[in-house]
């Protein structure tokens, strides 16, 4: 055996070295035998004492190729499993104006590279997303880190099923793992209403109905102020390179969870004063628009906002 060899030999070379080492010698004992006179002399028959020596070597080598081939495909499907992978469920549900959970998994740890992140492509063009930033229209960038947290943040108005590529792309630009999924934006039917059973008996005199005032509106929590000031700031950032239509996805978004400054940021992009200011470049302004985000940032508390309404006037 060659000395170069590794020291773990699969099971079928085994089993060939000791069936090799067990089959009989082919060369004939020397020993002396006495054989009686009135006996004929046996005739020599050489290849009998070779064949089990023979059926040794092939059943040897049948055995250590099939040790290659079984260890081979275990090793293929360790290969496979350290590879990544992307793990989301087949489909997606996401009402409008809500922010839905878009849970991705990868993995494994050990086998994702260092700065990796998320490509998602499929979007619509108003549906935005929590984390990461948008690289194109309906194409989002996520990193890692970013993935526990993610949700698809659905505006009022949009409904349709939309086929999301997932793509784990490595620092170098390197397609890593593939996956795909379907956002499904449906609006629920509205609850049904019981009606009143009639009064047994009218009353005298018809009374006005009694005011019903609309509850007040909840607090945003802190964790909701936070994300709505990240897409304020993304808004803004976008809104330095030019890209007004980005730009008023994220203050819609900022808007609509309740900071005023969203609303004022919204104003601005379509404030003729505000345009020019900016200096943008085909960009069409529209008095209408502004007035109404301008009045939704008065409501929301900026003070900024009666100062620009004047202004529009």
């Amino acid at each position: 055996m060659p000395k170069h060899w590794p020291a773990r030999r699969p099971a079928g070379i085994l089993a060939f070295m000791h069936l090799v080492q067990a089959a009989p010698a082919s060369e004939p004992s020397r020993l002396p035998v006495h054989v009686p006179a009135h006996l004929p002399s046996p005739l020599p028959s050489p290849n009998r004492s070779r064949w089990p020596k023979a059926v040794a070597v092939a059943l040897g080598i049948v055995l250590a190729l099939g040790a290659f081939g079984i260890g081979g495909a275990q090793w293929s499907a360790a290969q496979r499993r350290d590879l990544p992978r992307i793990v989301v469920a087949p489909t997606i549900v996401a009402e409008p104006a809500s922010q839905a959970p878009f849970v991705i998994q990868v993995g494994p740890p050990d086998a994702l590279p260092s700065n990796s992140f998320v490509r998602l492509r499929g979007f619509p063009a108003s549906v935005s997303l929590s984390e990461g930033h948008a690289i194109a229209p309906g194409s989002w960038a996520i990193p890692l880190f970013g993935l526990p947290s993610l949700k698809a943040i659905v505006p009022a108005g949009v409904s349709g099923r939309n086929e999301i590529s997932i793509t784990l792309v490595g620092v170098d630009g390197t397609t890593l793992a593939e996956s795909r999924t379907a956002l499904v934006i449906a609006a629920q039917p509205p609850p049904e209403r019981v009606q009143p059973a009639p009064p047994r008996q009218a009353a005298p005199a018809a009374l006005p109905p009694p005011v019903r005032r609309a509850p007040p509106a909840p607090e945003a929590s802190a964790e909701d102020t936070a994300r709505a000031e990240r897409m304020l700031a993304q808004g803004a950032r976008h809104l330095e390179q030019g890209n007004i239509g980005a730009a008023r996805m994220f203050f819609q978004r900022a808007a609509e969870a309740g900071l005023a400054a969203g609303a004022l940021r919204m104003g601005g992009t379509y404030d003729p004063s505000e345009l020019g200011r900016l200096e943008s470049l085909g960009v069409n302004a529209d008095r209408n628009e502004a007035r109404k985000w301008y009045e939704l940032a008065r409501d929301l508390g900026a003070p900024e906002a009666a100062d620009r309404l004047g202004r529009l006037r």
